[in-house]
């Protein structure tokens, strides 16, 4: 008898376990920074993720904590508001696998651990406050599809609200693995709070990115990237508001466009341009330009005054863009757990 062979049109995928793994959960993260509040919520996929909800508010936490040490009543009760947002999406998207997490603002404030029980007290968003070094893997950890194996090494940079993070990796390696790793006491509302987000003359500028560059230089040295870079073997990506930012510019978007922005690449001339141009600008000038607008005039220029103490120590000629990092990388481990999870428990299930 001659076996029966499905036809090629009604041939059909094995079904999947049913609530196994991954499958099993809803997904979001967190990412409460000195500037802004950001959730993305997703279910998985055979890959990855999908994002079905997604939440990001300009909330100023840090504000002032470089002078006075503590986070302010009203930058408090801004960042308060945006958690409740965020608290009601996740419970409207049935969210049950979740990391939320605090970074700068939160580890330099004296009163950080206080303002944390009073978010969990208002909003019931727990939030765990990590170290730089898990800030930047994390980062990292979400920029890996952008990264380009044909070049050995990787620089990845994470422009915050206040500090910035630098990572090296072995790009042939693959993986979240840091070769090094720097975390700035700079970023763009801390150091704008220090030189002013108006008009600035060159002079001021150059100050800005040569006193990035002073902290830049120990880690070049201790991991010799400068003659990586001459040897043509590194490749650069940055992931922050910064860089997307002028990448919105340098294109002319009417409205921001992420398709656009992730994974676009910047020359270096232009970001050199942009900078110069939007150094000389004022805030009413710069509010002008619908990919900036208000809530960012005054922090843009700190921002890039950080891109080009990068650019400008390790001229590799172009960058790549990613409008991705921290939560993309906490969404990527919580689902390796769930199936890391579901494979130990099938193992102890066979014995």
């Amino acid at each position: 008898m001659t076996a029966y062979v499905r036809p090629r049109w009604d041939r059909r995928r094995p079904a999947r376990r049913a609530k196994e793994g991954r499958w099993a959960h809803t997904y979001a993260a967190i990412d409460l920074g000195t500037n802004n509040c950001r959730l993305l919520i997703a279910r998985p996929t055979r890959t990855g993720f999908r994002v079905i909800d997604a939440f990001s508010r300009i909330v100023r936490l840090g504000e002032g904590v470089s002078e006075s040490g503590r986070l302010g009543d009203e930058a408090i009760d801004r960042t308060i508001e945006a958690l409740k947002i965020c608290a009601d999406k996740m419970r409207r998207r049935g969210v049950d696998r979740r990391r939320n997490v605090a970074t700068d603002a939160c580890r330099r404030a004296q009163n950080g651990a206080t303002f944390l029980e009073r978010v969990v007290n208002e909003t019931g968003v727990a939030l765990e406050t990590i170290s730089a070094e898990e800030e930047a893997r994390l980062a990292l950890n979400g920029c890996l599809p952008l990264i380009e194996k044909s070049t050995p090494h990787a620089l990845v940079f994470d422009i915050g609200g206040g500090s910035t993070e630098v990572m090296l990796m072995d790009a042939r390696k693959g993986g979240s693995d840091m070769t090094g790793w720097v975390s700035l006491p700079f970023g763009v509302v801390n150091l704008s709070e220090r030189y002013g987000g108006g008009a600035l003359s060159v002079a001021t500028y150059d100050s800005m990115v040569a006193e990035v560059d002073k902290l830049l230089a120990p880690f070049c040295k201790k991991y010799q990237v400068s003659s990586m870079v001459r040897r043509e073997e590194v490749q650069i990506l940055g992931t922050s508001g910064t860089v997307t930012t002028l990448t919105g510019v340098h294109l002319g978007l009417p409205r921001y466009d992420r398709s656009l922005v992730d994974g676009a690449y910047l020359q270096f001339d232009d970001i050199r341009a942009m900078s110069d141009r939007l150094r000389a600008q004022d805030c009413v000038g710069r509010a002008a330009n619908p990919r900036i607008g208000e809530e960012r005039a005054d922090l843009v220029v700190a921002g890039c005054a950080i891109l080009e103490a990068i650019c400008r120590r390790w001229p590799v000629g172009r960058l790549r863009v990613a409008d991705r990092g921290l939560r993309e990388g906490i969404l990527h481990d919580l689902i390796r757990a769930a199936d890391s999870e579901a494979k130990d428990r099938r193992g102890r299930e066979e014995k």
